[in-house]
C-alpha cells in the first residue's frame, strides 16, 4: 500500500507540473495572438489609409464633377493625401510606393475643380432676371475649395479673387443700374432752399397751394408717408422701376431709399453667408473677404447719398431715411450679419447732420419772420402754424417706436420759436380780445394736430394744453367783461371787504347792488345769447368755441352765486331788490339752454 501510495503521489505531482506547463504554454500562446491582432490592425489600417483603390482612380480620372461618385473619391483621396503625409513624417518606405500614383490624382482633381469652379462664376456674369446671384449652385460643392485650400492654396486663391472680381462687377452694375432707374420714378417737384416753414406764402406761389399727390411730395405733412418704416411695408418687396413707369407712379424718395437699401440689406446677408461657408472664413477674414465684393457698391451708394443730402431740404424725408436705417441695422443683427454695421454708421452720419441743418433753417425762417409782411391777418389759425403743427407731429410720431434726444432738442427749439412768432403776430391785432382769439385758435389748432399722431404724454402736446389753458382763462374773463363786469367786479371788492373783516362798509354799496341784480334780471338772458353768438363766430373749431360757452357760463354761475352770498351779508340783507334775484337752480337750468349741441 506504502507503494502504490508513493506511486500515486509522484504521478500527481508529474500532473501538476504539467498542468502548470499548460497554463505557460497558454499564456504565451494568447500574447502571441494579441500581439498578431495588434500588428494585423496596424497594418490593415496603413495599408487602408495607403492603398489607392482602382474605382477611386476611374472615379477622380473619369467622372464629371458634379456626379455624387466624384465628390465622394475626392473626399477619400484628401483622407489619403493626408494620411501619406502623415506616415511620411513617421518615415514610412510604403509612402513612395503610393505618391506618384496620389500626386497624379490630386492634379487631375484641382484642374477639373479648377476649370467647374472657374466655369461656374464666369457663368454669373450672364445677364440675369434676377439681382441675387445664384451662390446655392456653387454652395453645394463647398468641399471643392476645401480640397484646394489644404492641396492647391495657389489655385483656391485664384479662384476667391475670380469670385470677388465678378461678385463685386455684378453688385456694382446692378445697384448702379437700379438706382438710377429708381430715381427716374421720383415725385417730380421736391423740397427746395425756400420751402421753409416761415416763408410767407406769396413768396412762391402755388408750392403750398393744394399739390397733385402724384407728381409731388408734401413738404411739412407726413400724410400716409410713415407707413414706409411700418413692419408691413419695411420688409415688403423691392419697387420694380419699370412697372412703376408702366402705371406711371411716382414715390417719394424715403419710400426708394427704402427698396434700394432692402434689395443691399437682402444681398449682403446672402453674400455674407456664402462668403462665409464657402470659402471658410469668420471674424475679421470674412468682413475684408465681404468689404473686397461689396466694397465698390457701398461707396457708390455713399456718393448717391452725399449727392441727394447735399441738396435735400425735406426734413421728413430725411428723417424717415435715418429710421430706416435704424432698423434695417436692428434687422441685420437679428441675422447676426455685422457686415454692413460701418456702413449704416457712415449713412446716419451723413443723415443726423443734414437733417439738424433742415431743422435750423426752419428756426431761422421763423426767427426772420416779420408779422408786418405777413399781410392781411384775421384770427384764424395762420399757416404757419399749421405747418409747424403737421412738421412736428410728423416728427413726433415717427420718433415714437425709435426715441431720439437729437431730434427733441431741436423740435424743443423749434416750438419755442413758434410761440414766439404766434405772441408777435398777436401783438399785431389792436384789441386783447383778437389777440386771445388768434392766440386760440392757433394752440388750439396745433394742439390736434399733435394729439392725431402724438401720444398724449409727449412734450409738444402738454405745452400747447398748458398755454390753450392760461389763454381760454384769460378770453373767458375778457367775454364775460362787457356784459357782467360790474357784478363781478362788486364781487371780488365786497369779498375782498368780508376778507379783511370790514363787512360794515358795505353799506354804501346799496344802490349798486340794487343796480347789479335789477341790470342783471333784465339783461342776462340777451347777453348770454348774444355771448354764445359771439364765440361761435370767433372760432374755426366748434369744439373750442362749445368748451369756452361752457367755461363762461360755469364762470358766471360761480360769480351770481358767490353775488348772492355777498347779499346775505347783514348789510345788504334787507334791500328790497333781493326779491328780484334768480334762483340759482333756475338760472342753471336756464343757461343749459345756452350750451350747444353738436
Amino acid at each position: 500500500m506504502e507503494q502504490m501510495l508513493s506511486s500515486f503521489q509522484c504521478d500527481l505531482s508529474s500532473l501538476s507540473w504539467e498542468i502548470r506547463a499548460l497554463q505557460d504554454q497558454s499564456v504565451a500562446m494568447n500574447l502571441r495572438l494579441q500581439n498578431r491582432r495588434n500588428v494585423r490592425e496596424k497594418l490593415g489600417q496603413l495599408l487602408d489609409e495607403l492603398v489607392v483603390p482602382p474605382a477611386m482612380i476611374s472615379a477622380i480620372l473619369e467622372a464629371p464633377v458634379t456626379e455624387p461618385e466624384f465628390l465622394e473619391r475626392l473626399r477619400e483621396l484628401d483622407g489619403k493625401i493626408g494620411a501619406v503625409k502623415e506616415q511620411a513624417f513617421r518615415d514610412t518606405l510604403a509612402c513612395a510606393d503610393v505618391q506618384h500614383v496620389l500626386d497624379k490624382l490630386k492634379v487631375k482633381a484641382v484642374t477639373k475643380i479648377r476649370e467647374f469652379v472657374l466655369q461656374k462664376i464666369y457663368s454669373f456674369r450672364k445677364p440675369m432676371t434676377n439681382y441675387q446671384i445664384p451662390q446655392d449652385s456653387l454652395l453645394k460643392y463647398k468641399f471643392f475649395y476645401q480640397f484646394l485650400l489644404g492641396n492647391e492654396r495657389n489655385v483656391a486663391q485664384e479662384l476667391r479673387d475670380q469670385y470677388v472680381e465678378t461678385a463685386s462687377r455684378i453688385h456694382f452694375s446692378y445697384f448702379k443700374s437700379y438706382t438710377g432707374r429708381l430715381m427716374k420714378i421720383q415725385y417730380e417737384e421736391v423740397a427746395e432752399k425756400d420751402d421753409l416753414m416761415g416763408v410767407e406764402d406769396t413768396a412762391k406761389k402755388g408750392f403750398f397751394s393744394k399739390p397733385s399727390l402724384k407728381n409731388r411730395n408734401t413738404v411739412f405733412t407726413l400724410g400716409n408717408r410713415g407707413s414706409v418704416i411700418a413692419p408691413a411695408e419695411l420688409e415688403a418687396p423691392i419697387i420694380v422701376p419699370h412697372a412703376a413707369q408702366k402705371s406711371d407712379l411716382r414715390y417719394p424718395f424715403e419710400s426708394l431709399f427704402r427698396s434700394q437699401h432692402y434689395a443691399l440689406l437682402d444681398t449682403s446677408c446672402r453674400e455674407f453667408a456664402f462668403l462665409s461657408e464657402f470659402f471658410l472664413v469668420s471674424g475679421n477674414s470674412a468682413q475684408e473677404l465681404f468689404d473686397a465684393v461689396m466694397g465698390k457698391t457701398l461707396a457708390m451708394f455713399l456718393r448717391h447719398m452725399e449727392g441727394f443730402v447735399s441738396d435735400c431740404y425735406d426734413g421728413i424725408a430725411v428723417f424717415l431715411c435715418i429710421h430706416l436705417v435704424l432698423r434695417f441695422r436692428g434687422i441685420m443683427a437679428k441675422r447676426n450679419v455685422p457686415a454692413v454695421d460701418r456702413y449704416w454708421g457712415s449713412l446716419l452720419a451723413l443723415l443726423w447732420p443734414r437733417f439738424e441743418h433742415i431743422l435750423e433753417l426752419h428756426i431761422q425762417s421763423i426767427q426772420s419772420t416779420d408779422p408786418q409782411k405777413l399781410g392781411f391777418l384775421d384770427t384764424r389759425p395762420h399757416y404757419i402754424t399749421r405747418r409747424y403743427a403737421e412738421f412736428s407731429s410728423a416728427i413726433v410720431s415717427i420718433n415714437q417706436t425709435c426715441p431720439s434726444d437729437r431730434s427733441d432738442a431741436l423740435l424743443s427749439r423749434l416750438q419755442m420759436e413758434v410761440e414766439n412768432l404766434v405772441l408777435r403776430v398777436a401783438a399785431e391785432f389792436p384789441s386783447r380780445r383778437e389777440q386771445l382769439v388768434f392766440l386760440i385758435n392757433n394752440y388750439d389748432m396745433m394742439l390736434g394736430v399733435l394729439m392725431e399722431r402724438a401720444v398724449e404724454e409727449s412734450k409738444e402736446v402738454e405745452g400747447f394744453q398748458q398755454l390753450l389753458s392760461a389763454r381760454t382763462q384769460e378770453f373767458v374773463e375778457e367775454l364775460l367783461a362787457p356784459p357782467f363786469g360790474g357784478l363781478v367786479t362788486f364781487v371780488r371788492e365786497a369779498e375782498a371787504l368780508l376778507e379783511r373783516g370790514e363787512g360794515e362798509r358795505l353799506k354804501g354799496h346799496e344802490a349798486r347792488a340794487t343796480q347789479l341784480i335789477r341790470g342783471f334780471s333784465s339783461t342776462w338772458k340777451s347777453s348770454v345769447e348774444s355771448l354764445s353768438q359771439d364765440v361761435m363766430r370767433s372760432f374755426s373749431n366748434f369744439k373750442i368755441g362749445t368748451s369756452i360757452i361752457q367755461a363762461a357760463l360755469t364762470q358766471l354761475i360761480q360769480f351770481y352765486h358767490r353775488f348772492q352770498k355777498v347779499l346775505e351779508q347783514p348789510p345788504l340783507r334787507t334791500l328790497p331788490a333781493r326779491s328780484d334775484l334768480i334762483n340759482i337752480h333756475h338760472l342753471m337750468v336756464e343757461l343749459k339752454k345756452h350750451k350747444p349741441n353738436f
